[in-house]
């Protein structure tokens, strides 16, 4: 009995070696390599042909031939398809090439050829014989015979095998690269795994270096995923009172505010197995495979639960049905969206499976998508406010090597509206710009030049601009200067220049407020400021120009939003016909009946004459100082608020305690475009 169960012992053991690697992994299945295959027969092929080739007679040059024709040494010679001469020794001296002959043959054949040679032209070559052997007698004379042969291994090889085996490569490769190659899944060109997960695996072993530290600001948001992050840590904590783990979390917000980073720090902080891929792996020009990858990676999810599945830009695969913009009735994106559905909260469980998704299009998602259930919870990542600019300041600053000027606080008052993302390339321009002037550190100059090149663009100071243009744009500039002065609600202004930057001929940078709401006397005050350009245009010359093309875009933009969304246009009412869901933007009606459009139409166009009108007025009163602001900046090129204090006097309404500073170092440079990043204000005459 012992003796058997040894045996059966002995036989188990090298199954299990074969199966397991050192450390007990199961190990995949060998693959064969096609490739690999056609190298072999090609190898076989050529190590033929060389055997062949090796095993003939053995080649020689013009002078062996013309020795072994003096020493009357040879008994034969054929010339082979008019290219080789082949010869044959006569049997008695064959001993005498034994050295040569016999590194082919381990004994001199006595039936030749035994030589070969190539001859290039066959009347050449018989020439040259007769010369050899014009002392010989008549009867001592060789003759060249002519023959011709085929090698037909060779011919197969070239016309029937080569071309098969080009086909075949070239099948597998094309079929490799539209399978997308070892990254669809174990066993990378086999067509069966078209359909499996193409997300990446972050588990214990794989090392993310990223955790909540990194990420600055965005206190909100990290409250709610760190809870996420604890459940998963320590679950009963929760479920010892009833609670269950959230099913999903969705970060909705602009781009470039952190989406990604916290799902990199949930991944480095969780200690869970991690799948991320993005909402564009599930599409592919196969009918069918989307639906599949969802099947194959909440297959995967479940198998290393718990875990966390983060999909990056959702809203690739989960655009609300019905709303495509074709008209197909089977659209393959609807059924990679149903399949999700039916994965994240179907009629099987889904225990331990956790899916962080982030978009900055959530007003297009399905709404079964953003359900309870399935997203628990929509965490807003927003645009960083002035706290978190000065934390995100220090975050990217810490590489670099700063002067002691250095005041962080300044420049996360200079940027509102700035991302996480743009802060890290004002940081990252601030060092190249430094490093362009040879400097040791980065000073604070530096900094305020990159905010300047990231907002406006880079300065073109050789750029051609006649006199007439020159002046046309000191005017139109200063005309928004004088205005935005001399209105109460209108934001500071810090800079004016027409220095030529970007695609802009001239800009003016205001300091806006940030706040959440603006009135309609904010609203109005800041439209007459955009339209002071073309107003001491048409004041000072008469006529207008294409200049304030960038100016009479935004004024109408806002306009109407004033009357059809923001309620305030007395004629239309407190009415709003802005769709927040986004249900409207694949319809081919508009939510009001044509007299009401006429009626929007005609109070957008009266708002903007009437602010223009006042900018008019403004300028008119204020002539004296528009010119003098116009003739500093044909000077200088530059002017701060400090000349309009001393031509105009103090601002109208004063100026904020927290902005003072930043106007009085003169080089902030942003302009008042509420809920966006600030963008000069630009004469942009050649895009008209």
């Amino acid at each position: 009995m012992n003796n058997a169960k040894n045996k059966d012992k002995q036989q188990e053991k090298p199954k299990k070696e074969k199966k397991q690697g050192l450390g007990g992994e199961n190990l995949p299945k060998p693959k064969i390599n096609p490739f690999g295959v056609y190298g072999l027969i090609a190898a076989a092929f050529i190590g033929i042909q060389f055997f062949i080739s090796s095993s003939g007679p053995q080649e020689i040059f013009m002078k062996d031939f013309k020795t072994m024709i003096t020493a009357k040494d040879v008994d034969k010679i054929e010339i082979i398809n008019k290219e080789t001469a082949r010869i044959t020794l006569k049997k008695d001296r064959l001993d005498k090439y034994q050295k040569i002959v016999g590194r082919n043959f381990s004994k001199i054949p006595k039936e030749g050829p035994h030589f070969e040679m190539q001859i290039g032209d066959q009347a050449s070559f018989e020439n040259s014989l007769k010369e050899f052997q014009a002392d010989f007698p008549d009867n001592e004379k060789i003759y060249a015979s002519s023959k011709t042969e085929k090698n037909y291994l060779f011919e197969i090889l070239i016309s029937f095998v080569l071309p098969i085996v080009i086909l075949i490569a070239l099948w597998g490769f094309l079929y490799k690269r539209m399978t997308g190659g070892t990254g669809a899944g174990p066993g990378g060109a086999n067509i069966f795994n078209v359909g499996k997960s193409k997300a990446k695996i972050f588990d214990k072993e794989a090392s993310i270096q990223i955790n909540f530290n990194d990420v600055a600001g965005l206190e909100e948001a990290k409250v709610e995923l760190k809870e996420i992050v604890d459940f998963l840590k320590n679950p009963k904590k929760y479920t010892e009172l009833g609670g269950k783990i959230p099913r999903g979390a969705l970060l909705v917000g602009p781009p470039g505010t952190g989406k990604t980073l916290l799902a990199k720090a949930i991944a480095g902080e969780a200690n869970v197995p991690f799948f991320s891929m993005s909402g564009s792996d599930f599409v592919e020009m196969f009918v069918g495979v989307g639906a599949s990858r969802v099947r194959d990676l909440f297959a995967q999810a479940k198998a290393k639960a718990p875990c966390i599945v983060f999909i990056d830009e959702i809203d690739a695969v989960g655009r609300a049905r019905g709303r495509s913009g074709g008209f197909a009735a089977n659209d393959e994106r609807e059924n990679t969206l149903n399949q999700l559905l039916t994965e994240m909260d179907g009629f099987a469980p889904n225990t331990g499976v956790i899916i962080l998704a982030a978009t900055n299009r959530a007003d297009v998602l399905d709404r079964a998508l953003l359900r309870a259930g399935r997203f628990d919870r929509q965490i807003h990542v927003e645009l960083p406010d002035l706290k978190e600019r000065l934390e995100i300041f220090k975050v990217h600053m810490k590489p670099l090597k700063l002067a002691d000027d250095i005041d962080i606080d300044f420049f996360a008052k200079q940027t509102p509206g700035f991302s996480g993302a743009d802060i890290s390339n004002v940081c990252n321009e601030a060092a190249l710009v430094a490093a362009r002037k040879d400097k040791k550190a980065v000073e604070k100059q530096d900094f305020l030049d990159a905010i300047d090149r990231i907002i406006g663009g880079l300065e073109k100071r050789n750029k051609i601009v006649s006199k007439l243009e020159k002046k046309t744009i000191a005017f139109h500039e200063a005309g928004h200067a004088t205005v935005s002065w001399l209105l109460e609600h209108a934001n500071p202004l810090v800079k004016v220049t027409i220095i030529p930057r970007g695609r802009a001929l001239g800009a003016a940078w205001y300091l806006p407020e940030e706040r959440q709401i603006t009135t309609r006397e904010q609203l109005l005050d800041e439209m007459c400021s955009a339209l002071g350009g073309r107003a001491s245009e048409d004041i000072v010359f008469g006529k207008v120009s294409t200049g304030a093309l960038n100016d009479l875009e935004r004024v109408t933009k806002q306009s109407y939003a004033m009357v059809s969304y923001f309620g305030m246009s007395p004629k239309i009412g407190n009415l709003s016909f802005y769709d927040s869901s986004g249900q409207s933007e694949f319809t081919f009606g508009k939510p009001y009946s044509e007299k009401t459009a006429e009626l929007i139409d005609i109070e957008a166009k009266n708002i903007v004459e009437e602010q223009y009108q006042r900018a008019k007025q403004i300028l008119t009163e204020n002539r004296e100082g528009l010119n003098q602001l116009a003739q500093i900046l044909l000077d200088k090129e530059v002017l701060f608020s400090d000349d309009l204090e001393n031509i105009f006097g103090p601002r109208k309404g004063g100026i904020p305690e927290e902005h003072q500073l930043l106007i009085k170092n003169g080089k902030t440079e942003n302009e008042t475009k509420e809920g966006n990043k600030p963008e000069p204000t630009e004469n942009k005459d050649q895009q008209a």
